[in-house]
């Protein structure tokens, strides 16, 4: 069984209900307006990041694309337009997937292929693919950790 705690009365509950009710299409706009916003925020910074980082990547046209569309959606990130931040921000992602591009160029380019056939031979291509695994021989010996230890070793001889 449910009770109110509050001291509030039927009467109240019941606003309350019809007042939440009446403002669910509101507070749905609000909610999305705000994580439009959210998703501008992130998408403005991590563009600047990558652009510092990658810049020098791409060509001068498209790095002043780029700012050029970055700072059109930090004029309306502050709106109440959510039609016209949702234009933006997809306009911004458009033109920074070419700097998306040179970051993967670069990356292909820092790592290498082990494909290419950079010298070596096949075993020494595929030995780099686990690097990061470090392999040892070493002996070993298996211990029960349930078994008794033998008295006849653990006894004293006089």
């Amino acid at each position: 069984r449910i009770q109110a705690s509050g001291g509030l009365s039927d009467d109240d509950i019941d606003k309350m209900v019809h007042d939440a009710e009446a403002h669910a299409d509101e507070d749905k706009k609000r909610k999305e307006l705000v994580e439009l916003r959210n998703n501008a925020d992130m998408l403005i910074h991590s563009t600047g990041k990558n652009l510092d980082e990658y810049g020098d990547k791409v060509s001068e046209e498209e790095k002043s694309e780029i700012e050029a569309a970055v700072s059109s959606l930090k004029e309306v990130l502050d709106t109440e337009d959510a039609a016209d931040l949702k234009a933006k921000s997809d306009a911004l992602m458009q033109v920074a997937m070419k700097l998306g591009e040179a970051m993967y160029k670069a990356s292909q380019e820092e790592g290498g292929d082990p494909m290419s056939g950079t010298g070596g031979d096949a075993g020494d291509a595929n030995s780099s693919a686990g690097d990061d695994a470090t392999v040892v021989d070493a002996d070993f010996e298996e211990v029960d950790p349930d078994a008794k230890p033998d008295q006849k070793t653990n006894e004293k001889k006089d």
